[in-house]
């Protein structure tokens, strides 16, 4: 059984999907063309051509499409129009390193890191994304310095995921790379003698995306967004759009209930607003409902995919907590926690490195401190930041909107410190 597994994933599959598609919007039609690539087999050591190794799991057929022609417009909307092509646009040249056949989650994980760094513009940044959910999100004075802070905010759900960069991938940061499991690298270049480094792993897809200067770009189209029903029918909606540019365009909170105003008393300090708008950024890449935990420039813990919102919080507390442990003992013992925490059981020697590491971790309250909240959606009861702000966040985005407003406000004006907060007006679900 466990061979058969392991076939199947090195298996890749051919496709019956035909090798062009139209869709057609009443009169207005858009050409897809299949996009496929040589590469060298891993099994046979021929070249072939092929599309995508398999969709989500292996044995469900996929293929990659790229638009290539019609521009749609709809309610005065224009749509993403072609030639703007970025991992559908993937070439055997834009592969330095196939490592294998790509397959769906190695390129929506792409994809989505991406629809996260279209908005991170401000410095050097790197966006790490494991089942299409970022695990580490980081800014760094320097490419390298970036890697670490994303790698260390989840180095556990980091492993096998796929890191894209804004800045072309230099010999420091691909050395760091290297000390890692990644499945796929995404750049828009890299140093000749980084590529020879990262192309220690053999497996690794290392990715050049040339329209990664014009990223930015893309925070200002819209793409339709098609979901697949179980009945063969289908959902069409036209993709969000981010109404935050600038911390200047969230709103200070002020409502009224019961003929009172209920408004923010406090403003948030420079730190704060830098935090809140990148918070803010990073959310529209996670699977709604969630929330999660920012601080200088960092994930600090990742709450996601929740039916309940005081529940993602303390799920992302939880987080918080894990990683914040795990990255300390990593630093000061050289081992993962758990990898310490076995080998302290086999020998048979006490917990005290491991009470001391989570004494720290207690004491900084998982890095918390300081932190920023970000919420996808409102805050329907107090409940949901009255547990973040036990652990001494000190500054919440949210959309507003819910009829206990004036309860949330109060927690934060109640709250001591007191905490400042922001409303986004619109909310960001992704499903």
């Amino acid at each position: 059984m466990a061979d058969d597994l392991k076939k199947m994933y090195r298996t890749v599959m051919d496709d019956h999907f035909p090798p062009e598609m139209t869709i057609s919007f009443g009169n207005q039609v858009l050409v897809y063309k299949k996009r496929s690539w040589k590469i060298t087999d891993e099994n046979t050591g021929d070249l072939i051509e092929k599309g995508l190794r398999y969709g989500e799991n292996p044995g469900q057929e996929a293929a990659l499409y790229e638009l290539i022609n019609g521009n749609l417009i709809l309610g005065g909307c224009q749509f993403i129009e072609p030639g703007l092509g970025l991992v559908s646009a993937l070439t055997e040249e834009d592969m330095i390193q196939s490592g294998k056949h790509p397959g769906k989650t190695n390129l929506t994980d792409v994809d989505n890191a991406c629809n996260i760094m279209k908005y991170l513009t401000s410095g050097p940044a790197v966006v790490i994304v494991k089942h299409n959910n970022p695990c580490g999100v980081a800014y760094g004075a320097t490419l390298s310095e970036a890697y670490d802070k994303a790698n260390m905010a989840d180095r556990i759900a980091a492993f096998g995921g796929c890191a894209l960069f804004n800045r072309p991938v230099d010999i420091t940061t691909a050395e760091m790379v290297s000390n890692n499991y990644l499945e796929v690298v995404a750049a828009p270049d890299y140093e000749e003698s980084a590529i020879g480094i990262l192309s220690r792993r053999s497996n690794l897809r290392i990715l050049r995306l040339s329209r990664m200067d014009r990223l930015s770009e893309y925070s200002h189209k819209r793409f339709v967004e098609f979901k697949s029903l179980i009945d063969g029918g289908m959902i069409v909606q036209q993709s969000p759009l981010n109404r935050i540019r600038s911390f200047k365009d969230f709103i200070v909170p002020s409502v009224e209930h019961r003929e009172q105003t209920y408004t923010i008393e406090r403003r948030p300090t420079e730190g704060e607003c830098a935090d809140m708008l990148f918070g803010w950024q990073v959310e529209q890449g996670i699977t709604s409902n969630s929330v999660i935990y920012v601080k200088n420039g960092v994930t600090v813990g990742i709450g996601t995919g929740e039916q309940d919102r005081v529940g993602v919080a303390e799920i992302a507390i939880f987080k918080a907590y894990s990683k914040y442990a795990d990255s300390l003992c990593f630093r000061k013992h050289g081992l993962p926690y758990k990898d310490l925490e076995l080998e302290l059981q086999k020998a048979g020697k006490d917990r005290s490195l491991l009470d001391q590491v989570d004494h720290d971790t207690k004491e900084a309250k998982g890095g918390l401190i300081g932190a920023c909240m970000i919420s996808d959606a409102f805050f329907p009861f107090r409940d949901g930041v009255d547990v973040a702000i036990r652990q001494g966040i000190t500054a919440i985005v949210q959309p507003g909107g819910s009829m206990r407003d004036y309860e949330v406000i109060e927690a934060c004006n109640q709250a001591r410190p007191q905490v400042s907060m922001v409303f986004t007006g619109q909310r960001a679900f992704k499903h």
